[in-house]
């Protein structure tokens, strides 16, 4: 058997921090990986013993574009702790804004993050190479300039209703810190239908949303892609053709087994928010699919690891009492720890405790669980997907860009329900002690906060991000985390250029530009020094 050759990427790319990459690679393939989160952020120690509400405002600083989730489900937090009244204006304008903070996210992440890898050298020979690269390149492609500049509008209804975008803090327990008036509801109409229109429909998909949502199985979209010319000619029709030729849906597959929190509240159920009655009360429902079956979400069957983490000990907690103490990673690494980011399992009935994949295809493939009430989404595609052609980068990013649809016309109803001359906040009261549970799925996947209370000021705050789950290190089974398994099997065409591992980490929405340095794991000579992807 051929003796497997260690490769190091360093960084790969900012994963909620910068992320380094150790691979060995046996016959041209990936047969073991290991991701690194090499920052330390410390924001869980910074709001030990602070007021009850300083989450509101650190909480979003965790992340520069996904600020508004983080309130979100800071916000959820404190309303589950303290027993508040939530106004059903409240709740709509929460859902509006924590939607379009996604639906920016969409094509920003796909022209900027992940499809200018395609225009990569090692596709050159492909067919509509070049089609790919006028207009998938950086800055000058012709649907680069127009999905990134585009994906701005979004964040401006955000904005109308929050008073800015990214850093607002106007969801507040008890509603939201706005009073809108017809005008802003109109301009928000105007500005989500101009961005359906000009992007989703004209660009992106060459048809109505109405019809992309006909599509029920994963043959389906196949299907639609040749359908006549105006879908053929998509930039969705081309992206498809052209990475299942670069062999983008032979790979990436991960650990088969997905999580979904839940986003987006029905008010009329959720008036006064609790975490037993939060699963009832979603609109895009939470659940676990461990491979085989599904089973309703237990916040407490989450546990955080950190066998392999810098952080104390070799603890296995429920995030209430789970603990943020830091070793030095020198010290950490002769104790087999490798990672800042911890590793959150899920104990399932029966199955012990499992990683899971969080993200775009987590929630689609829970969205195709049946049982589903007249309040909740139900879409059958994604789970069909990965029942039949299996998880892959190519479903991933699929599924990501699916939600688009769903996702603008969630925000346009939630806009016609909004009744001006109701009220939008409840003033609530404030005891000294309690236990709350906030959470959402943001555009990277299910992002949480567990805040204990005690004597008015927090005793303990833990912040599990959908990059937590997605990149953790291995357990103290030895067992990888999602995206260690989607390297594993993955092809290295070039060593001197491996892209399919930013192919892998993108599918995942690893974040901003990154330069890549590989290494020959014997002699330590630097193969090559370059870039794996843009960001803006």
């Amino acid at each position: 058997m051929t003796a497997a050759t260690p490769m190091r990427i360093s960084p790969l790319g900012r994963v909620e921090g910068d992320l380094d990459l150790k691979l060995e690679i046996t016959d041209g393939v990936v047969s073991d990986a290991w991701t690194e989160a090499s920052m330390f952020r410390g924001f869980e120690i910074i709001l030990k013993g602070k007021d009850p509400q300083a989450g509101l405002i650190v909480t979003p600083r965790i992340c520069g574009i996904c600020g508004g989730s983080h309130l979100y489900k800071a916000c959820y937090a404190l309303d589950t702790a303290w027993e508040t009244h939530v106004p059903r204006n409240a709740t709509l304008i929460r859902n509006i804004a924590q939607c379009c903070e996604t639906l920016q996210s969409i094509p920003r992440w796909f022209y900027a993050l992940f499809a200018i890898d395609l225009t990569n050298k090692n596709y050159a020979d492909l067919p509509e190479y070049e089609e790919v690269v006028r207009r998938f390149a950086p800055f000058v492609g012709t649907s680069y300039e127009k999905g990134v500049t585009l994906s701005g509008k979004p964040v401006e209804v955000y904005a109308i209703f929050g008073g800015q975008w990214p850093h607002s803090s106007f969801m507040i327990p008890g509603g939201v810190m706005c009073a809108p008036t017809l005008a802003d509801v109109t301009r928000s109409v105007a500005i989500l239908d101009y961005w359906k229109r000009e992007w989703l429909e004209n660009t992106w998909l060459g048809c109505s949303i109405e019809r992309w949502m006909e599509n029920r199985t994963w043959n389906d979209i196949l299907e639609w892609a040749d359908e006549n010319d105006s879908q053929r000619n998509s930039d969705c029709g081309l992206f498809l053709r052209f990475a299942q030729a670069a062999g983008l849906d032979q790979y990436g597959q991960g650990c088969g087994s997905f999580l979904a929190t839940g986003t987006y509240f029905q008010p009329e159920l959720y008036e006064t928010p609790t975490i037993d009655g939060r699963n009832a009360a979603l609109i895009n429902r939470a659940g676990v699919y461990d491979g085989s079956d599904f089973h309703d979400f237990d916040h407490l069957n989450v546990r955080e690891s950190t066998a392999h983490s810098f952080f104390r000990g070799d603890t296995f907690l429920h995030p209430w009492e789970g603990r943020t103490e830091p070793v030095d990673p020198q010290d950490g690494q002769k104790q087999g720890k490798y990672s800042w980011a911890k590793s959150p399992r899920y104990e399932v009935p029966g199955k012990g405790a499992i990683p899971l994949e969080a993200g775009p295809l987590a929630r689609q493939v829970i969205a195709g669980r049946p049982g589903a009430a007249d309040h909740q989404d139900h879409d059958p595609l994604f789970l069909d997907a990965i029942q039949t052609k299996g998880p892959s980068v190519l479903v991933r990013v699929m599924a990501r860009m699916h939600e688009a649809c769903k996702y603008y016309k969630l925000a346009q109803k939630w806009l016609s329900e909004i009744d001006l001359h109701e009220k939008f906040y409840t003033k609530p009261t404030e005891p000294e002690s309690g236990r709350g549970f906030g959470s959402t799925e943001a555009a990277r996947g299910s992002l949480s906060d567990w805040i204990v209370l005690e004597n008015g000021k927090i005793e303990n705050y833990q912040v599990v991000t959908p990059t937590a789950w997605n990149i953790g290190p291995q357990d103290g089974n030895a067992v990888h985390g999602p995206m260690e398994q989607a390297f594993i099997g993955a092809p290295v065409k070039d060593p001197s250029d491996p892209v399919e591992m930013g192919h892998v980490a993108r599918s995942y929405d690893s974040c901003l530009v990154c330069t890549v340095h590989a290494y020959d794991g014997k002699t330590g000579r630097e193969l090559s020094r370059f870039r794996i992807g843009e960001g803006s």
